[in-house]
């Protein structure tokens, strides 16, 4: 099967950079649409801000950067991404919103043959796909944050997506050095279907006194060798990416462990994001 050499991606935040900066890197050369020139300009600070990270951490030469940041190029009209094979959606963790960039794509990007991935955490893929022309080459790509650290990628084949399809994604996931799983297309997928209970549980420990944030966190990372504690896995995440995702899975399966608690509302409400906005369950710097 041959590479993707034209990747398009739509969003430049957290996720959407992580995934351009992985594709540049792996010489892939890579359209980042943004909505507006004042977010575009933001999505390229971010991204060349990571990059010069990579050097200051040893992991990256400046001869890479150069030529990641060569294979980079951005536009605030999706009509850009005409030329692209593959396009990846990263935009807000919003059914309505991601249903738009999807219709929009599928007008805008010329190759009839090329795949529209989208990269929700939770939103059923049949859903999305299913408001465009070629349902059968839509397929969740499911990356993970930070995306230039995190090594999985799930992937969502719809039922009405071919088998060419989730072919074709699972061959640049390799290309992007990532190892792909296959996961059903049921909102949480794998990963989140197991991870989001576990996290809300947290939050319901704190929202009824049970234990503090701190003490939670430090319980897991030293009694279960986990990396990062529950809460500060929740702030790494964004609270507000968190609260959608558990409203997604609640929608379906009306499960209560999937309902945000209230605690994790008032937060999204009152701005306290994590560390995007430097508080959270805990502060951070800005």
């Amino acid at each position: 099967m041959d590479p993707v050499t034209r990747l398009g991606v739509v969003g430049c935040g957290l996720m959407g950079s992580g995934i351009a900066e992985v594709a540049a890197l792996s010489g892939i050369d890579v359209r980042v649409a943004e909505a507006t020139p004042d977010a575009v300009e933001a999505g390229r600070r971010r991204l060349t801000a990571s990059l010069d990270r990579g050097i200051r951490r040893g992991k990256l030469s400046e001869e890479q950067r150069d030529q990641a940041l060569a294979r980079l190029s951005f536009t605030h009209d999706l009509g850009d991404l005409a030329d692209r094979q593959f396009v990846i959606e990263a935009v807000a963790e919003n059914r309505s919103v991601k249903s738009d960039v999807l219709r929009s794509l599928d007008k805008a990007v010329e190759d009839t043959t090329a795949v529209l991935a989208t990269n929700t955490s939770s939103i059923p893929v049949v859903d999305l796909a299913v408001v465009t022309e070629r349902p059968a080459q839509v397929i969740g790509m499911h990356f993970f944050n930070p995306v230039p650290v995190q090594q999985l990628v799930e992937l969502i084949p719809a039922l009405v997506t071919g088998a060419d399809t989730v072919r074709r994604a699972r061959g640049l996931a390799a290309q992007l050095g990532k190892q792909a799983i296959q996961a059903p297309d049921r909102s949480g997928f794998v990963v989140n279907a197991l991870l989001v209970p576990y996290l809300l549980s947290a939050v319901r420990m704190v929202e009824s006194g049970s234990a503090r944030p701190d003490d939670i966190d430090r319980g897991m990372e030293l009694g279960c060798a986990h990396p990062m504690g529950p809460l500060r896995l929740l702030d790494l995440i964004g609270l507000d990416t968190a609260q959608a995702v558990a409203e997604s899975m609640y929608e379906e399966f009306k499960e209560p462990l999937y309902a945000p608690p209230a605690l994790l509302r008032r937060m999204v409400a009152a701005g306290h994001l994590g560390r995007k906005s430097g508080r959270g369950f805990h502060t951070y710097d800005a």
